[in-house]
This record gives structure tokens, C-alpha cells and sequence, in this order.
């Protein structure tokens, strides 16, 4: 089912479950917002910490968190996200400045990028994601009166059926280049839920298309469990990530693209963090250790 207009009455999507982990992402774009050395800006971030009882006294400054950038929490992992955005903010309007026109974030959660990043003429932002999220986030920046830079197409679509005729009808061309990005998604996924999603995403790009991804390679997160980085999520917001997570193995997505002939490059975090000079590096116990960021282009 689809629909391309948040629901009449709005419902906050973001008060439980992977919904609450779409607001962690958001403080910390605030927090590296507001940073002297910011990588990324993102004016509205803080904007839908304020509206969610979830997230009621969370950091907005990491002036703000106990220990300041010593915070697991609020230091190093929030600068992981911040990072993560400028890097994945860099690849999409890479693509849209050579030509590419379509934009699709799936599990789009609380990105403001329709909004904050300048796009060129005649791009299509859509933003995929499950209605109460989206009721939530058309409420906040309705309440803020702001206008998108680019055309947007919020969409309530359940990924784990077959969206692509539902993406198709809200204008969606797959016979022009588009770029896709599936930013801190795939790991809450079951396997052949991700399978599927990469499997669609290839079937509607032609060639000239790019995607990005992050994936996960730890073949047991529970080694992880207490790691600094899990243990102040759980303790400090109440967000157990690894209750979350889902527990299968996972599949080989970016093997799967270079079958399918795409080229593909794996990267951690780390080599962005040295590319910028700010950014989480590797310590013990590190729960960032097995994360990897995908890039892929359909020749």
C-alpha cells in the first residue's frame, strides 16, 4: 500500500522500537550541528527531538551530555552519525550535480535532506518509510513552515513487501538514472527482506544509477554487547540497539550488486574519519568495528 500524503491524523511513529533510533540520529545531527568543527548541518534535527516525548531532555549541545565528548553516547557516537551524514550528504548530490534527477531514501526516518541540502533543478526526493514516521515528521516541519528544495515525495510503503509498483505510481522512472540510499536500515531488516530490497533496487535502476548502504559484519553482535558504545545507548535513552538488530545472518549485498554487475567499494567509517580529521576511530571493545559503508554504480 502506498500513500503519498502523511495521514490526516498524525501519529508519533517515533516512540518505540526502531522509531525511537530515527530520533538518536537526529540529536546527534543537532549535536554536530552545533559543533565548531561541524562536518554537516542540519537546522531541523533538533526541532523533532523537542517534539517527541521519547526523546524529552536528550542533548542538543554536547556541551550539554555528561562528559561532554567524552559521552559514548553523545560523544563518539553521535560524531559516527554526523560523519555518516556528510559522507552520505557528499554521495548523493555527487550524483545529482552528474545528471541524476531521482533521489529515493528508503527508510527515509527523520532526514531533512529534501530540505537543507541544494539540490539541482528537477530532482525528486522520495522518502520512504512507514506511515507514522512520516505523519510525524510532516507534522514537525509543518509546524516550522519550510519549504523543500527539490520536489518531495513522502511515501508510506512497507519494504517488506513488493514496493516497487508502489514507488512506480508515485512517478518514479526507472527507465532514468536514480540514486538510492538505505542510510542505518538494512540491519534492522530480516536477510530476505534485504535481499529483496537490493534485488528491487537493481531491477528499477538503469545504468547511471548509484547506491549506497551500510552494512553490518560482525558474524555475532553479541560479542559487542558491552561495548561503551551499547551499553550508554541502553542506559543513558533507554535504546537497546542489539534487541533491535535483527540476529540472522547477513546476506552479501554488495557481492550481490557486483554480480549483477555493478562496481562496488566497501569502506569503514575510520577512512572517512582520516579523509575529514574528525570522526570515531578504532578503540577496544568497538562496537563500530564490524560497520561498513557501501558504494555502488550501475555502468
Amino acid at each position: 500500500m502506498v500513500s503519498t500524503a502523511p495521514p490526516s491524523t498524525p501519529v508519533d511513529g517515533v516512540d518505540g522500537g526502531v522509531g525511537v533510533t530515527a530520533l538518536l540520529v537526529a540529536a546527534a545531527r543537532a549535536i554536530e550541528t552545533h559543533r565548531d568543527d561541524s562536518l554537516a548541518q542540519d537546522v531541523y534535527a533538533e526541532h523533532f527531538v523537542r517534539a517527541a516525548p521519547a526523546s524529552a531532555g536528550w542533548p542538543l549541545r554536547v556541551e550539554d551530555a555528561p562528559d561532554e565528548d567524552r559521552n559514548p553516547l553523545w560523544g563518539r557516537f553521535a560524531r559516527y552519525f554526523g560523519l555518516r551524514t556528510r559522507v552520505l550528504d557528499d554521495f548523493l548530490l555527487r550524483a545529482a550535480h552528474t545528471g541524476v534527477r531521482q533521489v529515493v531514501l528508503l527508510g527515509a526516518g527523520l532526514d531533512a535532506r529534501a530540505f537543507r541540502l541544494h539540490w539541482p533543478a528537477g530532482c525528486v526526493i522520495f522518502e520512504v518509510d512507514r506511515a507514522e514516521v512520516l505523519a510525524f515528521k510532516h507534522r514537525v516541519l509543518t509546524g516550522l513552515s519550510v519549504t523543500a528544495k527539490a520536489a518531495r515525495v513522502p511515501l508510506s510503503i512497507d519494504l517488506r513487501a513488493d514496493w516497487g509498483p508502489s514507488l512506480a505510481d508515485a512517478g518514479f522512472d526507472p527507465a532514468v538514472p536514480s540514486v538510492w540510499l538505505a542510510e542505518g536500515l538494512l540491519f534492522y531488516l530480516p536477510s530476505a527482506v534485504e535481499t529483496h530490497l537490493i534485488d528491487t533496487v537493481d531491477r528499477l535502476s538503469c545504468a547511471g544509477s548509484a547506491l549506497a548502504f551500510e552494512a553490518k559484519l560482525e558474524k555475532d553482535l553479541l560479542e559487542y554487547r558491552d561495548s561503551p558504545l551499547y551499553l550508554s545507548t541502553k542506559h543513558q535513552i533507554g535504546i537497546d540497539l542489539l534487541h533491535l538488530f535483527s540476529k540472522e545472518p547477513r546476506p552479501d549485498s554488495a557481492g550481490d550488486l557486483a554480480g549483477k554487475g555493478w562496481s562496488t567499494s566497501v569502506h569503514t567509517p575510520f577512512e572517512f574519519t582520516r579523509r575529514h580529521g574528525r570522526g570515531p576511530l578504532p578503540e577496544p571493545n568497538d562496537a563500530l568495528e564490524g560497520n561498513r559503508w557501501v558504494f555502488a554504480n550501475k555502468p
